[in-house]
């Protein structure tokens, strides 16, 4: 196509643009009324957000877009680019008709359920609008490594609405996004001026306008439509200008609801007998002058595609679009319209206005008047369809086996972690040159001090380090080039999780793999508990380093204490959670995650350990800022294994055990002191060190569907290591987390659980009062054996 386009290839969009209402419209009407639904629940309408986005998206996917750009589409426009899709020969049929329903198109656009190109998934608001931000950043980290040359830049557009602004994560990441250097980033803000529940206050725009431009953002109005462009130019135009500029957005919604006479009425009565604005609206009959009211800047293609023409840069572009909630639907306006749908009546009116013959409602170029060749012809010239599968591939890197250090006698998980990136970080391995850093300004707090002085922060422009130009001595030597490998951002764990969201995405948007951890403290996970989970939900593939865990930092109180997040870990789907308590675990695990969340195979569970290990995923490693001794051991590679699959026998139970504790992590000396204790007055006593309670779990959960699905030989890696427990046998567990983390192994063969762990917080002191206060102490661990685990009394209970 040409910049402006062939009258033929306008008049073919402006088709496009009804085709894809239609479609939208018939998809939901379908989902609702024609097929069946036996639980006779209607699932919803966003007909009305439909129809305000389809003049936008219309000329996105027919004519702007490019193979490399990348969409986050607004989710209750979900049908819209289903119907694009489809239209563009990438969805059939059978998942349109299927649409809501079980394994069809999905109502909100999703990377990994949905099979139509779907660039990022959607759905809970804000989060998409974000993930566009930081996948330029990611672009950007790619190409000034020299990376993915070969391909032209993408940008990276959002289509949001104007409540979604409402979103707290949209203006941390804004604020981000100016402190990086943003660019190739556009957002087109769907200004309906309705929400759910409400119309939105006046003068918002302005607001916007304001703030994106104080962030570096080009802001670009699309107000007026061509029609109303046409009629300013007319003797008093100028005049209904200012009235269509002062009209409440409330007024404004309820007049389109009623229509031209009613807008004739209004502007009559408010603007009165001027001359030469009555003869202007005296030219328009009452359904001209509604379509001129309607015709605001979202609706009006040439406006549209001149605005989007227009950007000749790769500054951050905001485009406020105005649009009518509904537009071209009958209840276009209403402020109740957003979970409106069409009645039976109301769709069969809608479908002769368009020209579509019952029976063909489906049909991908029925009502056109351009004929199916000439629309398939232009179709094919369409860029954004022009290179193919649009999802990347990219190598995976080789990673070691062993990790090695030297590890100190007596030392933290989360030394360690730092330990080991900083030896990766000494070398230049090819895993090495793909590990990119990041942390919301707690990179010294997390230990990766060491890392980045070794491989420098990331900035598309060299900084040099103030301090130590000016020869002042500190630990720290950072300096920001386009070869570092770490991006510190600021004080938002939304931003740190949609940051590993976009570069754990690399691979399939910018065909290069990166290999990204971040960290934070764990009690702050929850901060960003929703960006979380929509990272993992896209399938994006990172590290996450979470320290200090638990009560480590007891003498902070209860705000830097993490509780549930064990249960987070276990819960997350795809995400993989390691609690280590030794450094030596740790460097099994972290060499186990380097490859795991490159891993893209099936999703059949191994019959080894029942996990899903071929599939790959994201990995939580839960560490801690306690110094504890570390164990001097030969590391096996049946050592190894048991560790990547969540536990091992520290002290191996004897023929006739009564009792098991079971750790995880931190609390691992409690849990030593305490078996050796209890040594003389129970029998044959079993140590288990529990490295992940998550694999364990779901290893064990997976063989047991495996079993009710006929496969009666199946064992999980929990099954295996309690097999040769007596059933009298009692299990004490203790961790400093929630005691529901490991509560559940008593359920694996019948036994008896005393869960320990921490339920409540906001007590400060040392680790060891509140390990006693909380009783997760050594002391509590005997407690608990005497009640669970019968017999003469243990001697040297209170005595640890």
């Amino acid at each position: 196509m040409t910049s402006s386009g062939s009258p033929q290839d306008l008049s073919i969009l402006a088709e496009l643009e009804r085709k894809v209402l239609w479609l939208a419209s018939w998809t939901i009407h379908h989902a609702n009324h024609v097929r069946d639904n036996a639980d006779g629940l209607k699932v919803g309408g966003h007909q009305a957000s439909c129809a305000s986005l389809a003049t936008i998206m219309t000329a996105l996917y027919f004519r702007t877009l490019r193979p490399q750009d990348r969409v986050a589409v607004k989710p209750h426009a979900s049908p819209n680019f289903h119907a694009i899709q489809y239209l563009l020969g990438r969805q059939t049929r059978d998942k349109l008709e299927g649409f809501r329903g079980f394994k069809g198109a999905q109502s909100y656009p999703s990377r990994t359920k949905d099979s139509d190109d779907v660039d990022f998934s959607t759905g809970s608001v804000g989060l998409g609008v974000a993930q566009t931000l930081f996948s330029s950043l990611a672009q950007d980290y790619v190409r000034s490594r020299g990376w993915g040359l070969t391909r032209p830049e993408g940008r990276m557009i959002a289509l949001l609405g104007d409540a979604e602004l409402d979103e707290g994560n949209i203006f941390e990441a804004m604020l981000e996004g100016w402190k990086q250097g943003l660019r190739n980033c556009w957002w087109i803000v769907d200004y309906n001026r309705q929400s759910l529940d409400a119309v939105v206050r006046e003068g918002l725009w302005e607001r916007y306008q304001n703030l994106f431009r104080n962030f570096g953002w080009d802001v670009v109005l699309l107000k007026y439509g061509a029609l109303q462009e046409a009629a300013f130019a007319e003797p008093g135009g100028e005049t209904l200008r200012r009235w269509i500029d002062n009209c409440p957005n409330q007024l404004y919604s309820a007049l389109v609801f009623q229509g031209g006479a009613a807008w004739r009425k209004r502007l009559n009565d408010e603007i009165g007998d001027q001359g030469p604005v009555t003869a202007l609206l005296e030219r328009r009959s009452d359904d001209e002058l509604a379509r001129l009211m309607n015709n605001l800047g979202g609706h009006d293609l040439g406006s549209i595609i001149t605005a989007f023409d227009a950007v000749d840069h790769d500054q951050p572009v905001c485009f406020i679009a105005y649009t009518i909630k509904g537009y071209g639907l009958p209840f276009a306006g209403h402020k109740d319209n957003h979970a409106g749908l069409m009645t039976p009546a109301q769709m069969e009116t809608f479908r002769k206005s368009m020209n579509i013959q019952p029976g063909e409602e489906w049909s991908r170029f029925e009502g056109l008047e351009h004929s199916a060749a000439e629309i398939q012809a232009f179709l094919d010239r369409v860029p954004f369809g022009s290179d193919g599968n649009r999802s990347l591939q990219a190598q995976r890197i080789a990673v070691p086996d062993n990790l090695d250090m030297t590890i100190q006698p007596r030392t933290s998980t989360q030394l360690g972690f730092g330990a080991l990136l900083n030896e990766l970080g000494r070398g230049d391995s090819p895993v090495a040159a793909r590990i990119v850093t990041t942390s919301p300004d707690v990179t010294v707090s997390t230990s990766l001090g060491p890392w980045v002085n070794r491989r420098g922060l990331f900035a598309r422009e060299t900084l040099a380090d103030t301090f130590k130009s000016e020869r002042i001595p500190s630990t720290f030597n950072w300096e920001f080039s386009p070869k570092g490998q770490h991006i510190e951002l600021g004080i938002a764990e939304m931003n740190l999780f949609s940051a590993l969201s976009a570069l754990g995405l690399s691979h399939v948007i910018n065909g290069e793999r990166l290999l990204p951890i971040g960290t934070l403290y764990d009690p702050f996970i929850a901060r960003g508990l929703d960006a979380l989970n929509y990272a993992c939900y896209q399938d994006a593939r990172f590290i996450l380093v979470a320290t200090p865990s638990g009560i480590t930092l007891a003498p902070e109180g209860g705000a830097h204490q993490s509780i549930a997040e064990p249960l987070i870990g276990m819960a997350q789907d795809g995400l993989a959670a390691f609690e280590p308590a030794f450094v030596d675990e740790l460097s099994v695990i972290l060499a186990f995650a380097l490859d795991y969340i490159q891993r893209e195979g099936g999703a059949e569970p191994s019959e080894r350990n029942w996990l899903r290990d071929e599939t790959g995923g994201s990995v939580y490693l839960r560490l801690s800022t306690r110094s504890i001794e570390q164990i001097k051991r030969d590391m096996t590679p049946t050592l190894r294994q048991s560790i990547v699959d969540g536990a091992y026998w520290l002290r191996a139970p004897g023929p006739n055990c009564q009792l098991v504790v079971a750790y995880t992590g931190a609390v691992a000396p409690e849990a030593i002191q305490a078996v050796g204790l209890m040594a003389e007055d129970r029998r044959d006593i079993g140590l288990l060190a529990i490295t992940s309670a998550d694999r364990l779990n779901a290893g064990w959960t997976a063989a047991c569907r495996a079993r009710e699905r006929g496969l009666v030989h199946a064992r999980s890696h929990i099954e295996r290591l309690f097999g040769g427990l007596p059933r009298h046998c009692g299990i004490v567990t203790v961790l400093d987390g929630h005691p529901a983390t490991l509560a559940w192994l008593g359920a694996v063969s019948g036994h008896r659980v005393r869960p320990l762990g921490v339920e409540h917080f906001g007590q400060t002191g040392s680790i060891d009062e509140l390990y006693r206060h909380y009783g997760i102490d050594a002391n509590a661990i005997i407690a608990a054996a005497q009640v669970i685990a019968p017999g003469r009394p243990i001697r040297y209970l209170g005595a640890a």
